[in-house]
């Protein structure tokens, strides 16, 4: 493969790099933000206009350590926080930025790669480790039902691709997954669509089919098209049991079964909320 000589063509050949290969359109929404922003840092310490930076240039030593020292001190960010217009930012976000002028030099083919500091606050993970997280959601299970298991897995990978919290993904509907389409996606509300990555489609489709078979054995059929039910009859509030997919699972059951499985798996609890990136701190 021919490398792209300007820093701005390698950049998005980086880019389409990651569509092609179906990773979550969150962790490429952040690798293209932060890149955005050193590729604007290193143009306006230089005052030079973006097609004239090549590649390699952008990719020097003294451009990224000068580029992560204002983004820690704050001088990079574009919008305000509770702390000021001039907060540093969190450790955890400079730790993102490291990781994509990695992947950014792997790609290249350039030979400097950064240390990566540990991840000590567990607040929000980078997107390769979000990426890891559902990845083991999805193909391991312990110490849950199999239809926990892939509902749960099927709800952390839309959190992550879509960077929606668990309660703006509940009240979806199966009218909003569209899996037969090309490519496949979800109504996430009136006008918005998403178009899913191929692992999302996956294990949103694995977990449609377990839905099919609760529903199909609980209401005999009747279904009132909540994407998110219960596995398991509710607690009884008379005297008959809710049976599952009458109601819609609630947001708090979706969090336990979330969090205990996380812990199970990996031993450290990660609550579905630090699978979002969010890269403007």
């Amino acid at each position: 493969m021919t490398q792209p000589r300007t820093a701005l063509a390698a950049i998005h050949a980086f880019l389409e790099h990651l569509r092609a290969k179906n990773f979550a359109f969150e962790t490429q929404r952040v690798r293209g933000t932060f890149l955005t922003e050193f590729l604007e840092h290193a143009q306006n310490a230089e005052a030079t206009p973006l097609t004239a930076l090549s590649a390699a240039e952008l990719m020097d030593l003294p451009r990224v350590h000068a580029w992560l020292e204002d983004a820690a001190a704050g001088r990079t960010r574009r919008r305000n926080t509770l702390s000021g217009p001039n907060a540093r930012s969190a450790a955890a976000t400079n730790r993102v930025r490291i990781i994509t002028y990695n992947m950014l030099a792997e790609f290249l083919g350039t030979p400097w790669r950064l240390e990566v500091p540990p991840n000590t606050t567990g607040e929000h993970l980078d997107p390769d480790e979000a990426d890891q997280v559902v990845r083991r959601l999805a193909v391991e299970r312990r110490g849950a039902t199999a239809a926990v298991a892939v509902r749960t897995a099927a709800m952390a990978a839309l959190v992550a691709e879509t960077g929606r919290t668990v309660a703006q993904l509940a009240p979806l509907c199966t009218d909003d997954v569209q899996l037969h389409h090309n490519p496949p996606r979800i109504l996430l509300s009136a006008d918005l669509v998403h178009e899913l990555t191929t692992p999302t489609a996956r294990v949103l489709g694995r977990w449609m089919r377990q839905r099919a078979g609760i529903i199909t054995s609980s209401l005999q059929g009747t279904d009132p098209g909540h994407l998110w039910i219960p596995t398991q009859p509710g607690r009884p509030r008379s005297e008959q049991p809710t049976p599952p997919g009458l109601e819609a699972a609630a947001v708090r059951t979706l969090h336990s079964a979330h969090r205990r499985l996380v812990l199970d798996l990996l031993g450290r609890p990660i609550r579905p909320g630090a699978l979002r990136a969010d890269p403007t701190d």
